[in-house]
């Protein structure tokens, strides 16, 4: 049986709604990481809006006009973490606007490097936990996916789940309607979340048994020090 107890995992709820317990993209994300505590996983989540994390590009924005960013504490637990999942809901088929600043918060460490050269964010795996009542999993799916992956992070196979119910205004995930939680008996939402979850585990296990990605090719100091990793740059001629 494979050992996944090594392994630290981050949940960051990008819901809009001012305190966690009345988030519905928490409830999914609550299903997901119930599978990794499960499997030994070291689990935490954390909810962006109990922190003040303004948005910009830079690694502490306090440098740049602001009285206060929480985001240089919050990085420390994104750095610790094999598995980064961010859940949004969904608002006019978009990421929520707090999504958006995490986005840009994870980009400002995009010059970190790793003891080999390569993104700090290399080794590490992504997905997305996308909840409403309006279509637009697959889109902000794409967005957050490709967010994660420009930085370094490795998408596992169908990395994203979510649920939104039937089109147009209804319930939201976990509301009760008569007498049941909407969503909860959904099958396919279970499939997804299940399979987005375990593929995240065997993706975190194998690289991290690996010790992360060779360094040959994605060396960036060695880049600037000359190597060219068999890029041949062709000649111009007039």
């Amino acid at each position: 049986m494979t050992d996944y107890s090594d392994l630290k995992a981050l949940y960051v709820n990008c819901s809009l709604k001012k305190t966690p317990g009345d988030s519905h993209t928490q409830l999914l994300m609550n299903a997901s990481a119930g599978i990794m505590e499960a499997q030994g996983v070291g689990v935490e989540h954390l909810y962006l809006l109990d922190h003040q994390v303004p948005p910009g590009v830079y690694p502490d924005m306090t440098e740049h006009g602001w009285d206060r960013d929480d985001w240089p504490a919050i990085w420390e637990k994104v750095l610790a973490a094999d598995i980064l999942i961010i859940g949004t809901p969904l608002w006019l088929g978009e990421e929520s606007s707090v999504c958006r600043v995490l986005i840009e918060r994870l980009y400002a460490m995009s010059g970190e490097l790793n003891d080999k050269g390569q993104s700090v964010f290399y080794g590490k795996v992504g997905g997305t936990v996308v909840t409403g009542n309006e279509d637009g999993i697959k889109h902000v799916a794409m967005t957050t996916g490709f967010a994660m992956n420009h930085l370094g992070y490795t998408i596992p196979p169908q990395a994203d789940c979510g649920w939104i119910g039937e089109a147009g205004p209804g319930p939201s995930y976990g509301d009760e309607v008569d007498g049941k939680r909407a969503g909860f008996d959904n099958e396919f939402t279970q499939r997804n979340t299940t399979i987005m979850t375990w593929n995240a585990l065997h993706l975190a296990r194998m690289l991290k048994h690996a010790g992360g990605y060779p360094r040959e090719g994605n060396d960036r100091n060695a880049w600037d020090a000359g190597a060219r990793f068999d890029f041949e740059n062709p000649e111009y001629r007039s």
